[in-house]
């Protein structure tokens, strides 16, 4: 997988922070879309759609392929992988932290059950002791 630059990152990023690029992108992950039909469910213009079919464009998720006059678009999911290649490092990061959180918390609570069973035994008498 070739490795994106911060700019290509960030496009992809950039395109995918909008719902309605998003759902774009859902549908051509089902088969290849003309600019109507992604425009359809939105109930929006031609020109509309197309300019965020071009945001997806530039970011490199969209190929859009013109027959006559009919523009088919086409989800080339290459960026995608590498965004997720980028978020990956911060899963196993966060993912690293919160076990070690986890950890914390458990040994915390342990030892307040200890602290909290040391309370509540009888005191012993003296003169018994073993």
């Amino acid at each position: 997988m070739v490795e994106l630059s911060a700019y290509q990152v960030d496009t992809v990023f950039h395109a995918l922070s909008d719902t309605t690029r998003r759902h774009m992108l859902r549908e051509l992950a089902l088969g290849e879309r003309t600019v109507g039909q992604l425009a359809e469910p939105h109930a929006m213009s031609l020109a509309a759609a197309s300019k965020h079919i071009k945001v997806l464009e530039g970011a490199g998720l969209v190929r859009r392929e013109i027959q006559g006059r009919t523009h088919l678009c086409r989800l080339d999911p290459g960026p995608l992988a590498t965004a997720h290649q980028w978020l990956s490092f911060y899963e196993r990061f966060w993912t690293g932290r919160l076990d070690a959180l986890e950890r914390l918390l458990k040994e915390d609570d342990t030892r307040k059950a200890a602290a909290e069973q040391n309370t509540r035994l009888p005191p012993s008498k003296p003169g018994n002791d073993a």
